[in-house]
């Protein structure tokens, strides 16, 4: 029986222990001799969703450190399958890729210190962590904060379909107003990030394994799932664009990252492939919100000044947002990469280094995107 949400029942006992001790194991270069060793095992026991989650959760964490080991660039290319079996069952079964997700390290990765008390940052901890100290705690609690901050605005969504049925303006314009004051807490929440990640522990630690193998030239063929599969497989590494919150504003305000349903260059290509890395509930809420009437072409019907700027205000939210996190990626990933690049690296280091974990070139990516929702703004007639 499992005693706690951070626990497994036994025979998955030997798997939290692992994950519970990574850095420490990582530290002694024992921790690919531990997993070596682990018997393979069923998925069958694993009753429950909580439970299947937190083992996407454990074997995602093993799985990183397996291939990273202590970050010096000694990697290992195949995953031996008493880790690689169990693990893409487990993925398949829950609809998910088998490689840490941002579903995973950020989503099901945190617990209250007091059960009773609030979601804050001081009353929260992660159940586990990579080498790098507490950068990987401040790492995903203040994205896991951003995340509650903007998901406060999901439950206005129903009351904004119906206002656009019933052409209630004046009901759509306080959702609306809803809307754009919870991405603004999302933007207040994402400061924190300053106070409680480090940008060189960031960038020479945690980052290493949060990298996937897909457009990764270190490990350019993929990875090899033994006895699952037998060819390497590519999979992006997490990334905020498997964040299905920002995904859903964007479908919900009309964001359009792609021409006529087609993605339209690299980036919108990139945001419809992170999709398949979310939960499929996720996915299908987006898919659901797609089929809905379009707010965008409502409050431009109906030409009323005061709605058209209250939808503009909900994009402009959006669009400092992405201002604010490529700001982040300039001081944690463009800057420590400029800082490196003068020692002795090789390209293939290089090109890694300026990429996001999920292996796109980021500041193109990320300027594309700002781009996109600065074009959705509704011009004052």
């Amino acid at each position: 029986m499992q005693k706690t949400w951070e626990e497994l029942p036994h025979p998955y006992d030997a798997w939290i222990s692992i994950a519970r001790n990574l850095p420490e194991l990582i530290e002694n270069n024992q921790l690919r001799m531990e997993v070596d060793k682990l018997a393979m095992l069923s998925i069958d026991g694993l009753r429950g969703h909580r439970a299947q989650r937190l083992g996407h959760l454990v074997l995602g964490y093993i799985t990183m450190a397996y291939v990273w080991g202590q970050g010096d660039g000694d990697i290992r290319k195949v995953l031996p399958s008493n880790i690689a079996v169990p693990y893409c069952k487990l993925s398949e079964k829950l609809g998910l890729p088998p490689i840490l997700l941002y579903a995973d390290c950020v989503l099901a990765n945190w617990k209250k210190k007091d059960p009773s008390g609030p979601m804050t940052y001081e009353n929260m901890d992660i159940l586990f962590s990579f080498p790098g100290g507490d950068c990987g705690k401040g790492f995903f609690l203040v994205s896991l904060l951003v995340e509650i901050a903007a998901a406060s605005a999901i439950k206005v969504i129903p009351i904004i379909f119906d206002a656009v049925k019933r052409e209630d303006s004046d009901t759509l314009q306080k959702a609306l107003l809803d809307i754009s004051s919870s991405l603004r807490k999302a933007l207040d929440v994402f400061s924190q990030i300053h106070e409680y990640v480090d940008p060189n522990l960031f960038f020479n630690v945690l980052r290493i394994y949060l990298s996937g193998w897909k457009g990764n030239p270190l490990l350019s063929e993929g990875l090899l799932y033994e006895g699952v599969w037998d060819t390497p497989k590519k999979f992006a590494g997490g990334s905020a664009a498997q964040s299905s919150i920002f995904q859903c504003f964007d479908v919900l305000l009309g964001i359009q990252h792609t021409v006529g349903g087609v993605p339209s260059d690299p980036a919108a290509e990139f945001l419809q492939e992170m999709r398949t890395y979310m939960p499929p509930a996720h996915q299908s809420f987006l898919l659901s919100l797609k089929s809905r009437p379009s707010v965008r072409e409502f409050v431009l019907s109906k030409g009323n000044a005061t709605l058209q700027k209250t939808y503009n205000e909900c994009v402009q939210a959006m669009v400092s947002l992405r201002n604010y996190h490529l700001q982040i990626v300039v001081k944690y990933i463009i800057i420590p990469a400029s800082r490196q690049s003068t020692g002795e690296s090789s390209e293939e280091d290089l090109e890694a280094e300026s990429k996001g974990t999920g292996g796109t070139n980021l500041m193109d990516f990320l300027k594309t995107v700002r781009g996109k929702t600065v074009n959705c703004l509704l011009k004052e007639h």
